[in-house]
């Protein structure tokens, strides 16, 4: 069994609102292709607003699921996340010790909330017990300061607490960068050397589990062989991608969303083949030629949780008119539009349901039509576009698709613009999939 698939074994409290603890660790390894396995060493009454009871499992308990797990199944990681009191700490430790494999650390000490999840008599176990057998040791500013003694608010007091938490033993600290000040969320990791990884700082209320997702997806990459650097920057990449499709539900902070790479990956296919289905729409239309612009036209699908034109799939070398109908060039990639794709980016931050889009040649007789048929329509002035965002290559869709949906209070049926020097106008058909899009498209064509 050994070698088959990754093990990774996470000791923590359960989280009844699902965002953090075994449940977001869990799933962080589902979704890192690692098989998870779990100690349960509290459970909470907890939800995104805050935590409202604490019940401790038994020590004795908590050491015998991890013994059932290391002796039959085995782990090639384990990953500790609250653990509330000494005697839990105790017995995790020593269980630990005997099994042998990298161990990564998350000191939870608060609650977003302001719930206290580490009992201030366990703070001195954590610290001599746990802390000397980790791999890898992942506090916030808080638990840094009080690990450390050292005032964290900035780069330097960060430096400061990673090499002093590294005389406590462990072999690299991560003193994470989302509580410092600064633009950016930088983490400070100490191995004997100090590696800065820049990250950006994404504005977001789902923010709950960020820490457990983390020291979790760390716990994959060991459990699959990486060094412990390397493990590190995946999961900062990891968490980010999390952070930035997380999950606006309850009335505090959401939790993120660390599915949202696996589902993106899951929804490849039915994205071309969507794509596919709406392109043989358009091929087989005797009117789909009345709407090719002079540069011709793409139709472009972006997955669920898109973050680049690189997740969005289009048409390489576009739809071009060709024996007075349409034909794709051909088969949908993903990656094959720049302009259109952009669109359909800036759409999304706005709706994320609308995810496909069209670009279609400019006249007055189409703008009509889409009034005529109810179509929703916003535009914007290319003369207005900023110097700065012109000289960035697929800026101005992106920058134009902005103003127009500002302007318009949410994301219309029709952008459109009239063009510049030497620059075509263009109209933009937008809806939540190409089938839509493109019924949407041969509509106006029929009215004209």
């Amino acid at each position: 069994m050994a070698g088959s698939i990754p093990r990774a074994l996470t000791i923590a409290g359960s989280d009844s609102g699902g965002g953090a603890g075994i449940q977001a660790d869990l799933k962080t390894f589902a979704a890192l292709g690692v098989h998870g396995m779990s100690a349960i060493t509290a459970i909470t009454a907890q939800n995104t607003v805050g935590v409202t009871a604490i019940q401790d499992v038994d020590p004795e308990v908590v050491r015998a699921q991890i013994r059932a797990v290391v002796e039959d199944i085995g782990i090639d990681s384990a990953k500790t996340g609250m653990l509330h009191r000494r005697e839990t700490i105790a017995a995790v430790s020593e269980e630990l010790s005997r099994a042998g494999a990298p161990i990564v650390v998350d000191p939870v000490m608060v609650a977003k909330s302001g719930a206290r999840l580490l009992e201030p008599d366990a703070v001195e176990a954590l610290v001599k017990a746990l802390l000397p057998i980790s791999t890898v040791v992942t506090p916030n500013a808080m638990e840094a300061e009080a690990l450390s003694g050292i005032r964290v608010a900035d780069l330097e007091g960060a430096k400061g607490a990673a090499e002093a938490i590294a005389r406590l033993g462990p072999k690299v600290v991560v003193v994470k960068g989302g509580h410092l000040s600064g633009e950016r969320a930088i983490d400070v990791v100490y191995d004997g050397d100090f590696h800065l990884l820049d990250g950006e700082r994404i504005p977001s209320r789902a923010t709950h589990g960020t820490g457990c997702s983390f020291a979790s997806a760390i716990a994959a990459g060991l459990a699959k062989g990486m060094d412990p650097l390397e493990a590190i920057r995946e999961a900062k990449a990891f968490v980010a991608h999390a952070i930035r499709f997380g999950l606006e539900i309850g009335r505090g902070h959401g939790p993120i969303n660390p599915m949202a790479l696996l589902f993106n990956e899951a929804e490849r296919y039915r994205v071309l083949r969507k794509l596919r289905e709406a392109v043989d729409l358009l091929e087989r239309s005797p009117i789909a030629s009345k709407l090719v612009p002079e540069v011709q036209m793409n139709l472009a699908f972006a997955l669920p949780n898109a973050s680049g034109p690189r997740d969005v799939a289009a048409i390489p070398g576009r739809i071009v008119k060709i024996d007075g109908g349409v034909k794709a060039s051909s088969p949908p990639e993903f990656g094959a539009s720049g302009h259109v794709a952009n669109t359909v980016l800036a759409a999304m931050r706005f709706d994320a349901r609308v995810r496909s889009a069209m670009n279609i040649r400019y006249s007055g007789a189409i703008i009509e039509a889409c009034r005529r048929l109810g179509y929703s329509l916003s535009s914007y002035d290319r003369r207005l576009e900023p110097p700065e965002v012109k000289a960035r290559e697929g800026g101005t869709t992106a920058w134009g698709a902005e103003q127009a949906i500002r302007s318009f209070g949410g994301v219309p049926d029709a952008i459109y613009h009239e063009g510049d020097w030497g620059k075509e106008p263009m109209v933009t058909l937008l809806g939540r999939d190409p089938l839509e899009v493109v019924e949407k498209a041969l509509r106006l064509a029929r009215s004209l």
